[in-house]
């Protein structure tokens, strides 16, 4: 088994702590609520409803991506979410490329942080 490098792992927790941040500020946005909540998820097409189950999704994934036994689900997981608001943002004329932005973050975060991802997505110089 490849040993990460400290560099590479600490490089990695420090995106994860951001990327989670990000996560845990929309999830409270979204448990706040508020107008301007209320507004995007009009303007994205979603019910009102939606909301909270939303802030609850987010805050489930988030946490399970920084608990180092369930990283990898939880970069799953936030990959999926993500794919999701690319879809949604996409579908209602928005940019979306801060989504696919935070997305591919979370993937760099965890093939820093966990050695065994790189066994399974070899990165090779040429």
């Amino acid at each position: 088994m490849e040993v990460a490098s400290g560099k590479a792992v600490w490089t990695g927790r420090v995106i994860t702590i951001v990327v989670s941040l990000l996560f845990f500020f929309s999830a409270a946005m979204k448990f706040v609520g508020g107008a301007a909540v209320k507004e995007g998820m009009a303007h994205l097409g979603l019910p009102e409803s939606m909301i909270i189950p939303l802030g609850i999704l987010e805050l489930a994934c988030a946490v399970v991506f920084l608990i180092p036994a369930t990283s990898v689900l939880g970069a799953i997981l936030l990959a999926g979410y993500m794919g999701g608001a690319i879809c949604t943002h996409w579908r209602a004329g928005d940019l979306f490329l801060p989504q696919v932005g935070i997305a591919l973050l979370v993937w760099l975060a965890i093939y820093l942080r966990e050695p065994r991802l790189k066994a399974l997505i070899p990165l090779r110089r040429s």
